[in-house]
């Protein structure tokens, strides 16, 4: 009979487990990859998620613009819907909205798995800890402030040139929960983004032997990539926030002031947008 104890003295051999025809191998703990492994490897995490986002955002680009042309209008014509309504059943739009938010948020921690592989503490290497909570908020908040003023500029430059669509900031009917949600959302894209764009893939793509700009400039093309959706002049903003990122993260290798600009920024976006949209027509 096979017991558990005798499966863990085939040290060093394959193990064939019970009822099953399979030989499994032996892990080899903190295996090194190669460099080709690493390079597959992140862009199978882009393709799960933002990655296949930023392919999807083009498609929807495209459509947008073909049906403007066909209608004799101009980009601006259109809508860009973020954080829409998932049901006409209240309580069923929150559940959706909640679990929406929490499944969005596998890919990183699937990112920081991965990065858990091949060194101890993975988010502590990337600077997403409590560490430097005062200096990590203040530097977020000015980084939020330098990048958010020049980017409202930009969208409504470019909307008003008929290169951007209309962003519809919070699809969401008035209740309750719908501030709580929008602040989780922008939690969430905050950690999603900065956690797979900067901290997993700047380590990755450096341990491949890419060098500083060529890192910085793809990591900031795919971010613009997969804000394409809204427009050219959403994808002109998140290529230039990807490029200051990017250097930032270089310098001082902490993803939280990322983290807490990027939340803030979504925040101002989300709720802002929720409250003064009934006050305001430029919006």
């Amino acid at each position: 009979m096979t017991t558990p104890d005798s499966l863990a003295q085939t040290k060093g051999r394959g193990v064939r487990w019970p009822g099953s025809v399979l030989a499994v191998p032996p892990l080899r703990p903190r295996a090194a990859l190669t460099r080709r492994q690493v390079l597959t490897e992140t862009w199978l995490v882009l393709l799960v998620s933002l990655g296949a986002s930023a392919v999807w955002s083009a498609i929807s680009l495209l459509r947008k613009a073909l049906e403007a042309r066909a209608a004799g209008t101009s980009l601006s014509t259109k809508t860009s819907t973020l954080n829409a309504s998932r049901s006409s059943l209240e309580w069923l739009d929150a559940i959706s909205q909640f679990v929406g938010i929490a499944l969005a948020l596998v890919p990183a921690a699937l990112a920081a798995h991965l990065l858990g592989r091949s060194m101890r503490n993975p988010l502590g290497f990337i600077g997403l800890d409590g560490t430097r909570k005062g200096p990590d908020a203040v530097l977020g908040a000015l980084l939020a402030a330098v990048i958010g003023l020049p980017g409202l500029a930009l969208y409504l430059g470019a909307r008003a040139a008929g290169l951007n669509t209309t962003v519809v900031a919070s699809g969401l009917s008035d209740h309750w929960w719908v501030v709580p949600v929008l602040v989780l959302a922008a939690v969430q894209n905050a950690l999603l983004e900065e956690v797979v764009m900067v901290g997993y893939l700047f380590t990755r793509w450096s341990q491949a032997g890419w060098g500083r700009t060529k890192v910085i400039v793809v990591s900031a093309l795919i971010r613009g990539g997969y804000h394409l959706y809204q427009g050219i002049g959403g994808f002109v903003g998140n290529v230039v926030m990807g490029l200051v990122f990017g250097w930032l993260y270089t310098r001082t290798r902490r993803v939280m002031p990322l983290v807490v600009a990027h939340t803030i920024l979504d925040i101002v976006s989300f709720v802002g947008y929720a409250l003064l949209k009934p006050h305001v027509s430029w919006l």
